[in-house]
Parts: C-alpha cells; structure tokens; sequence
C-alpha cells in the first residue's frame, strides 16, 4: 500500500525484499482466501474468456482467475518487481494459460480493445506491429475483464490509470478494483487505528516516523478518486466492503460501445 512512485527503485528494493513474508500474508490470512475468490468473481469471468491483473504481486489472485476461465481461458499477471513476480510464475507454473509480465501497470503492454486505436501511450509495438505482450508468445485477444487488488493507492494518477484500462477491455466487458481504505463502519477508531499503523510500516521508508502528509489519508484520496473514476465510465457498477469495511470492492461493466 506505498504511496511512493511505482518506478523508482528504491521502491522496487523495498518489495523485492519483503516479497516473501508479503506473498504469506496475501495467502494465509485468514478470511483472504475468501476475498480473493470474491473479487475473481466480480470480474464476471466465463469460461475461455480472457483477464488481465495489473499489479500482481505475488500471483494471489492469478488460480482464482484460472479456476473463473479455465484451461481454455487466458490469465495475463502484470507486476514491476523482478523477486515479486518470481513468486507469482512459481506460483502458476503448473498452468499454461496464465502468464506473467513485468511491465508497469499504468502503462500495460497490451494491445488496444476496439474502443479506440492503438497508440504509443497504451501498447508499445515491436518491429511487426506486435504488442509487447503479443511478442512475449502471448495472444490474449479481446480482454474481457481487468482487474486490480490493492495498487490504485500507489499511483500519483489512478483516475488516470483506471481510465487506461478500460480502454483495454472489450465493449461491454469489465474492471475491478479492490483496495483497503479506512472504515465507515461504527466500529471504525480501532480498525482504522491499526490500518494506519499498517499503512506506513508499508511505506517506504518505514522508518520514517513523520509525513508531511498523512500517508493513510493520501491513500484514501487515491482510492476514492479510482473508484469514482470507474464508476463514471461504467454502465452497471457493484459496491461492496469487506473485512471490517477496510477493502472497497467495486466493480463496473463498460457500455456495449462508446
């Protein structure tokens, strides 16, 4: 849950080194299992359809996904750090059909849905007009959902960045997003109290004991403004809250056309 630049590499260093007890905790807590499987299902996902993850981490999400397509589906997991995404191919190695990129996940290497033409902004092409992904050996085809666990809160633009891929999924597909944010809920000082001591041992550095801003309340603007920006461009949205009200689930269907 950083707040800091997803490209710098500091920040690279910091979840390469925590990539192991990071993938326990994404796995093992209890009443995470669960969610994940709950966010896989929001992404409305049939069988030989196609999802990409942005900010994969350690490919928690990506046999979720797998069991929602099946083994004629394609599941596409893309992540910046190099040791994060070496759990997430061991993880899925036993599975042909889900694939792991690292790439930055504001700017994914996909090719563009119907929605609009292709530019330098939303794929980069080889020398054969190839995406990036498409030159790894992967064929995605039409996108029919993306989705995004915990990683809108680490982009200095995540209106931005949800609006990009949109434009990668198919008319009338889907995008989810899912985050932690503080609690609505009655029962809310407590539990907010703990996420934000959670928020900045997360965050890079985590021996900085003061922030000119607070780190949980950036986030929380982050967040908010992501899930704002997917529901303006959705047709049919989908609120839900989990795990104490701390994770906003939302997910949104795109019109059938522009």
């Amino acid at each position: 849950m950083t707040l800091e630049s997803m490209t710098t590499e500091g920040t690279q260093e910091f979840y390469g080194r925590w990539a192991t007890p990071y993938d326990v905790i994404a796995r093992r807590t209890p009443g995470i299992p669960r969610l994940r499987r709950r966010v896989a299902a929001a992404c409305q996902l049939e069988p030989g359809d196609t999802v990409v993850e942005m900010g994969c981490g350690t490919g928690a999400n990506l046999p979720y996904l797998r069991e929602r397509v099946g083994p004629e589906g394609t599941v596409v997991g893309i992540d910046f750090t190099g040791p994060v995404l070496e759990r997430a191919r061991e993880a899925t190695a036993a599975y042909d059909n889900v694939h792991v990129l690292r790439a930055d996940a504001t700017t994914p290497p996909l090719p563009s849905s119907d929605r609009s033409a292709a530019s330098d902004d939303e794929a980069s092409v080889d020398d054969t007009g190839r995406s990036d992904v498409e030159a790894a050996g992967v064929d995605p085809g039409p996108i029919d959902a993306v989705l995004a666990t915990f990683v809108v809160g680490m982009l200095e633009d995540p209106a931005g960045a949800v609006d990009n891929w949109c434009e990668f999924v198919r008319p009338g597909g889907h995008v989810v997003l899912a985050n932690a944010a503080r609690s609505d809920e009655w029962y809310a000082p407590p539990v907010n109290a703990v996420f934000r001591a959670i928020v900045v041992l997360s965050t890079p550095p985590t021996a900085k004991l003061r922030y000119e801003d607070d780190p949980h309340l950036r986030l929380d603007e982050r967040i908010d403004a992501a899930h704002a920006r997917l529901r303006e461009r959705s047709v049919a949205v989908a609120d839900e809250t989990h795990v104490f009200g701390v994770v906003r689930l939302t997910g949104g269907r795109l019109p059938d056309s522009e």
